[in-house]
């Protein structure tokens, strides 16, 4: 802890998102960097090398460091953005947030099944409801989600859920406390921010250069 009562950077690390201009913390924000042939790459697990270029977890920021030539100013360089950034980004945090509860449910710490998800829920021994966003609202509003916002995972779509599970389809699911939940949390924050206006919406392939 720092004079003051302050966090350090190494408690409280963040980082300036380039399209907006506001310090964040570094878990409400997503790291990129310049790979091979100077394109840029989304670093949504916060490990590749090179140096970080850092945009908040939000779609509309996210599409305008991607239109406006922000990362080649932040590089100092020309650099190539995919057409596809901002989906790809996107696609790589759902399929972190899929693998997560994956491997929460292989250590016991993760079940799907309304009357099973209910039974956590009524014994406070789910931290985390997640529900398929295309699921039926009414069967949806029968379990009430956590007070805490972040603690309600529902932007994965059944598909997705069903990933985690080996199923085809998965509308109803509750995530224990402990292991990998904190991080299956954190990443479904940022996916939300990303993911806010339905997502999906690029079509086009290619790269050009900013």
């Amino acid at each position: 802890m720092a004079r003051g009562g302050r966090k350090n950077e190494r408690e409280n690390p963040e980082r300036r998102c380039i399209a907006t201009g506001e310090t964040r913390d570094k878990s409400e924000m997503i790291r990129f960097v310049i790979g091979p042939e100077n394109t840029v790459f989304a670093d949504v697990a916060g490990k590749l090398p090179g140096r970080g270029i850092w945009v908040t977890a939000d779609r509309a920021a996210l599409e305008k460091a991607a239109n406006k030539g922000l990362f080649s100013k932040a590089a100092k360089q020309a650099v190539k953005v995919p057409e596809t950034l901002v989906d790809d980004t996107e696609a790589a945090l759902a399929r972190r947030v899929v693998d997560y509860i994956s491997l929460a449910r292989k250590a016991g710490r993760a079940i799907t099944g309304y009357e099973k998800v209910k039974g956590w829920l009524e014994a406070e021994q789910a931290k985390v409801l997640f529900q398929a966003s295309d699921g039926s609202e009414r069967g949806k509003s029968k379990l009430r989600p956590p007070r805490d916002r972040d603690l309600y995972i529902d932007m994965l779509t059944a598909s997705e859920l069903g990933l985690a599970f080996g199923r085809e389809n998965v509308i109803h699911g509750a995530l224990a406390s402990g292991g990998l939940t904190d991080s299956a949390v954190e990443d479904a924050k940022r996916l939300r921010g990303v993911r806010a206006n339905g997502g999906g919406t690029s079509t086009e392939k290619g790269t050009k250069t900013t």
